[in-house]
């Protein structure tokens, strides 16, 4: 009895024999460049390696010389500036543009050149009046964003030098209103006919992209632009009148240095030819695109009604402002003397 159960605990501890070996099987091992193509599916790369699609926007700007006499009717003149101006828009459409922009105050004559009361029966509703709403129509004909620089009347003798803009859908979204206004020779007698803006700088986000507008003399003033880029502009279109003999020098430099010192794009449109009865100089045009390098894309001629375009590829603001970080090394804190009255 004893010897037999001294012989089965011996037998739990005896060692267990060997496995036979197992056959050997082939083992791919896999190329260096997919387990490193498997990482990066699993491990995506760090947003700042990504690479960026294109956001290409097709934009447009219209220049144009005076279509009628300015000794005709107020009416005559708005109604062949805008037959003129519907030429182009025809154009744009049929080529494809996004965005487009006309010159300052694009339904008459530069009349600031005098100061005549006249001129006040020029003015227009917006959004209520008759070339915002027909704008309307061509900007959801084209799904088209249309900047539309007008005289606009708030109330009875209370005017402004304005920009609608509607989005590509019809809509309209707002307007900015020219905030500097000259007082100046040899013909820029503005304070006679417009209040100065009271809307700021407004940015409006549409179907393509976020647009600030500037108009003509303001460009002259960088806290604005900044103001526009601080608003999240990706392009600002700047509406003009202005003559060479004065303003030329500046026209290629001001404004793509805007661009630069913002990371925006800009379109700068300028009227063309000359308007009697005052010939304080020529409209020298060459309206044109820069990016945010300040690299001209696109410049129309000096002395031809055109339609200039650009193809704008607004994945460029970002490339730019990841080499120049002015918006993270500005220092507002230290600028109270810019806004001291």
């Amino acid at each position: 009895m004893i010897r037999r159960l001294l012989a089965a605990i011996a037998s739990l501890f005896r060692k267990k024999p060997s496995p036979p070996p197992a056959a050997p099987v082939d083992v791919e091992v896999p190329a260096v460049r997919e387990v490193a193509s498997n990482h990066d599916a699993i491990i995506p790369a760090p947003k700042s390696e990504k690479k960026k699609m294109p956001r290409i926007v097709k934009c447009g700007l219209i220049q144009t010389s005076l279509a009628a006499d300015s000794s005709e009717s107020i009416e005559t003149i708005r109604n062949a500036q805008i037959e003129r101006t519907l030429e182009y828009i025809d154009q744009a459409g049929q080529e494809g543009v996004q965005m487009l922009c006309m010159q300052e105050i694009f339904t008459g004559p530069y009349f600031c050149a005098e100061q005549n009361p006249r001129w006040y029966d020029a003015v227009e509703k917006i959004p209520d009046g008759p070339t915002t709403q027909l704008m309307q129509e061509y900007a959801k004909k084209y799904k088209m964003v249309i900047v539309v620089p007008l005289y606009e009347e708030e109330g009875a003798g209370v005017y402004y030098n304005t920009a609608a803009v509607i989005d590509a859908d019809g809509t309209y979204l707002g307007k900015y209103r020219k905030n500097h206004i000259p007082h100046t020779a040899p013909g820029f007698w503005e304070k006679f006919y417009f209040r100065p803006g009271n809307l700021g700088y407004p940015v409006f986000d549409t179907a393509y992209g976020k647009v600030g507008v500037y108009i003509c003399y303001d460009r002259h003033f960088p806290e604005g632009a900044r103001e526009l880029g601080l608003n999240g502009a990706e392009i600002v279109f700047n509406p003009s009148a202005t003559v060479a003999g004065l303003s030329e020098y500046l026209w290629k430099l001001e404004q793509p240095a805007h661009a630069v010192a913002n990371g925006y794009f800009v379109g700068a449109i300028n009227r063309v030819g000359y308007e009697g009865p005052w010939n304080i100089g020529e409209f020298y045009g060459q309206s044109y695109f820069c990016d945010p390098r300040g690299q001209f894309l696109a410049t129309a001629k000096r002395d031809e009604d055109a339609l200039v375009t650009a193809e704008l590829d607004f994945e460029k603001i970002r490339e730019v402002r990841h080499t120049w970080q002015f918006y993270r090394d500005r220092r507002p804190e230290t600028y109270n003397g810019l806004v001291r009255l």
